[in-house]
C-alpha cells in the first residue's frame, strides 16, 4: 500500500502527534508499505527521511513554540507525484486542512486522525467566559468542516469519539494507540542507573509522585500543588515547555508553604527520551496525570507498562485507560481535594499500590504498535472502499 501522511507536527518537535506518526511510519515500513510524509519546515535541524520514508517540508510560521505549516500548493504536488492509495492526515487544522482539500481535489481516499482538542485549547487561551465559549464554538465549526472532507475520521478514545459525534462530524470510528512495552516495563527498576536516580531523588526514602509530559497551560500541571504537603512524598516533573517557569514557581511555593514540616522541593528532570525516559518512570511510585482536555493520554499507557499505579482526571481520554481500583483511580477535576484523596488511597498501602501497578502492566503490555497499525490499515481499506462506493453511486445513473 502507498500511504501519504500529512501531519501538523513532526520531528524535531516531540509531542503526541509526532510520536504516533513516527510509530505509524515504522510499522507501515515494516509491513513493506511505501510512505511519504508532508510536515512543517522546522527552525531546528530536521531529518529529510524517517524510517526510510522521505519527509517533504513545507513553509511554516512559529506559533507558541510550534512550527505551524502553511497551506501551500506544495502539498498537491507531493500527492500528485507520489500517487498514494490513501492519505493519512494527522491532527488536521491548518496544514492538514489543505492536505484534505488537496486529496479531495485529486480524488484520493483520506483518513483524518482527530488527536488534539483544539477547541479546549482555544477556550483555555481566550480571555473571558463569553469570548472563550464563542471561540470554542467557532473552532468546532472549523473542525466539523475540515473533517467532513475526510472519508473517515478516527478518534483515539470514547470521549473524543463522543465529542466528534456531538458536533456532527460524519463518518467516525475508534482507533487507539500502541505502547512500546519492550521499552517501558517494570524491569527498569533493577537498572543500576535507575536505582542511582531514585537514590538521588529520594535520599530520605520519599515516595515519588510524578508527571511526564509537556509543560503548557492546557496540561494543568499546577494541579500537582494539591499534593505538595502529603507527608513523606516528593513531586517529580519530567518534561519541558512554555509553562516551565510558572509550574516550577507554583509547585515550589506550595511545598514551601506547607503548614507541617515541608517536603523536599519539587524536582524537574527536563525532557527525557528512550532509555532515560524509561528510567524516569521506573523511579516513580505513583504516576499523576493532570490535564482534563486529553483526547487520549499516551503517558498513562507508558506508566502502566512501567508497572505504575495511575491517578488521572475523570475526563477525556483517561476514562478509557484507568479503572478505579484496578490500575489506579480517577479524580473529579471540579472537586477540590479530589486529586489528593485519590493519591492518598494509592499511598495508604504499599501492597495495594503494587497490585494496581501489576494490573496496569497486564492491561497494556499487549497493545503493541504493530497490532494497532494493523487496525489502522483496516481503516485505510474501509476509507478506500467507501470512496469507491460513493464514486460509483455518483457515476451510475438511476434506473
Amino acid at each position: 500500500m502507498r500511504v501519504a501522511i500529512v501531519t501538523e507536527s513532526f520531528l524535531p518537535s516531540v509531542n503526541g502527534v509526532t510520536t504516533s506518526v513516527c510509530r505509524v511510519i515504522e510499522q507501515l515500513r515494516a509491513r513493506g508499505d511505501d510512505v511519504v510524509v508532508v510536515a512543517p519546515r522546522s527552525r531546528a535541524a530536521a531529518p529529510a527521511r524517517y524510517g526510510g520514508a522521505p519527509v517533504h517540508r513545507v513553509a511554516s510560521l512559529p506559533v507558541r513554540q510550534f512550527d505551524v505549516g502553511l497551506p501551500t500548493p506544495e502539498i498537491e504536488r507531493v500527492l500528485e507525484e507520489f500517487g498514494p492509495d490513501v492519505v493519512h492526515v494527522a491532527s488536521p487544522f491548518v496544514l492538514g486542512a489543505r492536505g484534505l482539500a488537496a486529496a479531495r481535489g485529486l480524488g484520493l481516499p483520506t483518513v483524518a486522525v482527530f488527536q488534539t482538542d483544539m477547541a479546549a485549547y482555544v477556550r483555555q487561551h481566550t480571555p473571558g467566559a463569553a469570548g472563550a465559549a464563542a471561540a470554542a464554538s467557532t473552532t468546532w465549526r472549523w473542525i466539523r468542516r475540515i473533517h467532513s472532507w475526510a472519508d473517515l475520521t478516527l478518534a483515539p478514545s470514547s470521549a473524543a469519539l463522543a465529542d466528534l459525534e456531538a458536533h456532527a462530524v460524519p463518518r467516525t470510528a475508534l482507533w487507539g494507540r500502541g505502547v512500546d512495552a519492550a521499552l517501558f516495563n517494570p524491569a527498569w527498576r533493577q537498572d543500576a542507573l535507575a536505582k542511582a536516580l531514585r537514590r538521588e531523588l529520594a535520599p530520605g526514602g520519599e515516595r515519588l509522585l510524578g508527571y511526564v509530559g509537556r509543560l503548557a497551560p492546557e496540561k494543568e500541571v499546577e494541579r500537582l500543588a494539591e499534593l505538595a504537603d502529603l507527608p513523606g512524598t516528593r513531586l517529580v516533573v519530567v518534561g519541558d515547555g512554555p509553562s516551565r517557569d510558572a509550574v516550577g514557581a507554583a509547585l515550589a511555593e506550595a511545598v514551601a508553604a506547607s503548614p507541617a514540616r515541608p517536603n523536599r522541593p519539587p524536582v524537574f528532570l527536563g525532557s527525557r527520551h528512550d532509555d532515560d525516559l524509561a528510567r524516569a518512570y521506573a523511579c516513580l511510585d505513583v504516576f499523576v496525570h493532570t490535564g482534563t482536555a486529553e483526547t487520549f493520554g499516551q503517558t498513562i499507557q507508558e506508566a502502566g507498562a512501567s508497572g505504575l499505579p495511575v491517578v488521572a482526571p475523570r475526563a477525556g481520554g483517561p476514562v478509557d485507560l484507568v479503572t478505579d481500583g484496578v490500575n489506579g483511580y480517577l479524580f473529579d477535576p471540579g472537586e477540590p481535594g479530589a486529586l489528593r484523596g485519590q493519591v492518598s488511597r494509592v499511598l495508604a498501602s504499599a501492597a495495594h499500590a503494587a497490585e494496581l501497578g501489576r494490573r496496569g502492566h497486564e492491561l497494556v503490555r499487549h497493545r503493541s504498535w504493530a497490532r494497532v497499525v494493523e487496525g489502522l490499515v483496516g481503516h485505510y481499506e474501509d476509507a478506500i472502499a467507501g470512496r469507491a462506493l460513493r464514486r460509483a453511486e455518483v457515476e451510475t445513473p438511476a434506473a
